[in-house]
């Protein structure tokens, strides 16, 4: 389930396979960290074949996969709660704002609503925060891919939303992930999601 639905995903061009793959990893990182992992996607990843290239990458892309085939959908769903929900204040912030030190006269929410409707994003049945990093991912999906009734982004709206956004909360948010005793699963989640956004960080400096 999408944190941000488009009106209809429209390639108006055939992707690269870099880009595609990029806007599979966006799709898979916003479905992760939506709500736990159900039995479909779990079986998904652990039927899924090794991936090339950087070696961090692969290599939590491998470790996701052995995890995934040990993991059932009820223990993916408990984790999730314990996490990221819990009872009063979750053990893991999952809202961009908080690793950036955001203040209400300049919250990133603010900007983010100005930066959906521009891109003609509506947020349906969601009551979430529009800063919570599921939301995050499935908009840079949307700019990778197309969507909307639009084609993909160009590099530099990508870019402009990759580092107003996520760069600076992305990593910190995945350590945290990473540190968390009520972590098992969103550990091998969170390394994978870590491997990503470094590539990703190192791509929109070359641009």
């Amino acid at each position: 389930m999408s944190a941000v639905a488009a009106a209809r995903v429209e390639i108006h061009r055939p992707l690269a396979a870099e880009e595609a793959a990029r806007a599979n990893f966006y799709a898979l990182l916003a479905r992760l960290f939506h709500s736990g992992a159900d039995g479909a996607l779990l079986r998904s990843l652990a039927e899924a074949e090794p991936i090339e290239g950087d070696e961090a990458l692969s290599r939590a892309w491998a470790e996701l996969s052995l995890a995934s085939a040990a993991m059932d959908a009820d223990a993916a769903a408990e984790e999730y709660d314990a996490v990221f929900v819990g009872v009063g204040k979750a053990a893991v912030s999952i809202y961009a704002g908080y690793y950036t030190g955001a203040e209400a006269i300049d919250h990133p929410r603010v900007r983010l609503q100005a930066d959906f409707a521009a891109f003609g994003l509506e947020r349906r049945g969601m009551t979430e925060p529009e800063d919570h990093f599921a939301t995050l991912f499935d908009v840079m999906r949307v700019l990778v891919a197309g969507g909307a009734g639009r084609g993909p982004a160009a590099i530099e709206e990508q870019k402009r939303f990759y580092e107003a956004y996520l760069e600076s909360g992305a990593a910190k948010f995945f350590n945290a992930v990473m540190a968390c005793a009520k972590a098992n699963y969103y550990r091998k989640v969170a390394a994978l999601g870590l491997a990503f956004v470094a590539i990703e960080s190192e791509s929109f400096e070359l641009d």
